[in-house]
């Protein structure tokens, strides 16, 4: 059962070079990368510098994944921003996760069941859509609270779990000191993806565990994607052996 994951940094849609609002630019990467989940961070909810649009639903309408579910995690004056799931499959058992730290931006993980159909065989997997903190002792935190969280501790033991997103994480550490001694595995090692003009840091990652394999990963660096945000958007394509 294959299924294509990708996490993107879509910087409200505003170009990482040209600091131009260009929707279309975003929904030309997602056409051309063809997820069947995608989990996207900045997405903007009627904010006035992204035009009032209410972005999720734009995205999810353009690219034809009809199953989508925002997280307004930061409030602005006028509208907000937060992360989105978009999924060609049906998506159940939402969470919030906060894991915002005291005096820091608020932050949140978006968490959800996809049910993937293949055929006749479904199966469901937890993803998991992070935008974590820019210190390091706030990402230990974060991730840490995140793992400890009743959605992720009482997953079955055959439920695959996806934990993706905008680490922040320059030199992989929570992979190395949290997420790997947790029984989880990195996609792609060190795949760059920011600043997408000149990709020098691996800041956006997917982590899995639990009945997954990896097939391939790579960041999509056409050269709409280097200008439509400040991220490339990292995808894999996995598969789920049957049972």
């Amino acid at each position: 059962m294959k299924f294509r994951l990708l996490t993107y940094n879509i910087h409200k849609g505003i170009g990482g070079a040209d600091r131009r609002y260009r929707l279309k630019r975003i929904i030309e990467v997602l056409e051309h990368c063809q997820p069947d989940i995608a989990l996207l961070q900045e997405v903007d909810d009627g904010v006035p510098r992204s035009r009032l649009d209410r972005q999720v639903e734009l995205l999810a309408d353009a690219v034809e994944l009809p199953h989508h579910v925002f997280q307004r995690n930061v409030q602005l004056k006028h509208g907000g921003y937060g992360n989105a799931i978009l999924s060609r499959f049906p998506i159940s058992d939402l969470q919030h996760i906060d894991l915002t730290i005291r005096f820091k931006k608020r932050r949140r993980a978006l968490v959800a069941h996809c049910q993937i159909h293949r055929g006749s065989h479904t199966r469901s997997i937890v993803v998991a859509n992070v935008h974590l903190g820019l210190s390091g002792i706030e990402r230990q935190i974060q991730l840490r609270r995140l793992l400890n969280s009743p959605t992720i501790t009482r997953a079955h033991k055959n439920t695959p779990i996806a934990i993706g997103g905008d680490y922040n994480d320059v030199w992989g550490m929570l992979g190395k000191g949290i997420l790997q001694p947790a029984g989880f595995t990195s996609v792609g090692g060190n795949i760059r993806t920011f600043p997408a003009a000149l990709p020098l840091r691996p800041l956006d990652r997917i982590y899995y565990r639990n009945l997954m394999q990896t097939r391939h990963a790579f960041a999509s660096r056409t050269r709409v994607a280097r200008q439509a945000s400040d991220h490339l958007p990292l995808v894999v394509d996995m598969e789920i052996p049957k049972l």
